[in-house]
């Protein structure tokens, strides 16, 4: 499938965030205040929150969402700040695709492209999964093609709560 330009500005990333074990809706609120609170950087703008079926996992239907960020940081420092956002809220690695606390992925990073084995950006299955392209698409339509769309539209995803879910008193992780 094509990839088209991202559309972002150099400095906007686009994260998915992704849970399915214990308050899967609490942390993802969580997570999003605490990107938030991340040096040099700004929340830009939250999708609404989807449910989906698990994907190449097992467990729990998953709660998924789509941030946009605009940070100074460098990609490396701004990924390590995102794993360790994932540690706080109890994340493991038992095993690829394990079902788990919060996921947060890099998605994109405005035009800039890396194939470096510690982060490959474009995320390279985002452009197969409901799960990112949908909420991508309510907050950045210029990144995602109706083509793309019609090409997961089987995958089942559902929007649970609109776009100020993660506003609401979130549960500590």
């Amino acid at each position: 499938m094509s990839k088209p330009s991202a559309g972002l500005a150099a400095d906007v990333v686009a994260i998915g965030l992704g849970a399915n074990l214990g308050d899967a809706r609490g942390t993802l609120a969580w997570s999003v205040q605490a990107i938030a609170a991340l040096s040099r950087t700004q929340l830009r703008e939250v999708s609404s929150l989807y449910s989906t079926k698990p994907v190449d996992s097992s467990g729990p239907d998953y709660l998924n969402a789509v941030a946009l960020v605009k940070t100074q940081q460098t990609p490396l420092a701004f990924l390590q700040a995102l794993q360790a956002i994932e540690l706080q809220a109890g994340r493991e690695r038992p095993y690829r695709n394990a079902p788990r606390t919060l996921d947060l992925d890099i998605e994109l990073w405005g035009d800039w492209q890396s194939d470096a084995p510690e982060l490959i950006v474009p995320h390279p299955r985002m452009w197969e999964r409901a799960f990112v392209l949908v909420p991508l698409a309510e907050i950045a339509p210029q990144c995602v093609t109706p083509a793309q769309l019609q090409q997961v539209q089987g995958q089942g995803i559902v929007r649970s709560q609109g776009p100020q879910w993660w506003l609401q008193a979130p549960v500590p992780a």
